[in-house]
């Protein structure tokens, strides 16, 4: 059974694992190419993307491909999109394999915000320094602000915040790692992206214990997709799509 995962996420790679020893599927994994340095991966492995919903489309018709996995990041929309009319207009099943949502709790103190740049405007008020930890993509609304930033990216951005700390590091991390940081630093507010998964969500239980004020941008609206939540239920749904299609 060919099976196509948009990949780029510890789901992802965690489902390739399974998939890769599993005779039952030959499956290829598809990165969008956006990390310099990607882990190694167990499957066959294409860079870069297909060319909008029309090119997907097409190659899921080319290689025969059966069923599709959107293990991509939550807040990678365009491809999410794209992946849900491309498997429309081919015919093909898909399933979104993701994280549930982080939510707030006892001692938290957030501020959730829809966007990146309403995220730069909730920052009045707030105290410095301010640790971003949104992907190194994201920082164009923070640029020209007259802030202290900490910013923690897995590759180095194109472009800082004036006077900005730099940490390039990467997942997954410990709650007294992160307070041990976030002290170091002097961090009074924290930025992230509602990525859910449990990879990154000690930065929020240390935030939780020094106290610090966390401004939370919202997931994308979630299209119409079936959603799992671990790798081993995406290859149950592919198994029991195999055994109802023969």
């Amino acid at each position: 059974m060919r099976v196509l995962v948009l990949g780029g996420t510890t789901e992802a790679r965690q489902l390739a694992g399974l998939l890769a020893g599993d005779d039952r599927f030959r499956a290829t994994l598809s990165l969008a190419g956006r990390t310099r340095d990607p882990a190694p991966q167990p499957l066959p492995t294409r860079i870069g993307g297909f060319g909008g919903v029309a090119g997907l489309a097409d190659y899921l018709r080319a290689e025969g491909v059966r069923a599709v996995i959107d293990a991509t990041h939550p807040f990678a929309a365009q491809i999410s999109v794209n992946a849900e009319a491309a498997c429309a207009a081919a015919h093909v099943p898909l399933v979104v394999l993701t994280r549930r949502p982080w939510t707030a709790g006892a001692g938290d103190d957030w501020r959730v915000v829809p966007t990146m740049a309403a995220a730069a405007q909730a920052l009045a008020g707030l105290p410095d320094t301010v640790f971003l930890t949104v992907g190194r993509q994201e920082l164009e609304p923070f640029l020209a602000m007259d802030r202290r930033f900490l910013v923690r990216a897995v590759d180095p951005p194109d472009v800082l915040p004036a006077g900005a700390v730099l940490v390039l590091d990467r997942g997954p991390y410990t709650a007294a790692g992160e307070m041990d940081l976030m002290r170091a630093h002097g961090v009074g507010t924290l930025v992230t992206k509602n990525s859910g998964g449990d990879a990154t969500a000690a930065k929020l239980q240390a935030a939780r214990s020094l106290g610090l004020p966390v401004v939370m941008v919202d997931r994308p609206a979630a299209g119409t997709a079936p959603r799992l939540y671990s790798a081993s239920d995406a290859v149950a749904w592919l198994a029991a799509h195999g055994t109802s299609a023969e």
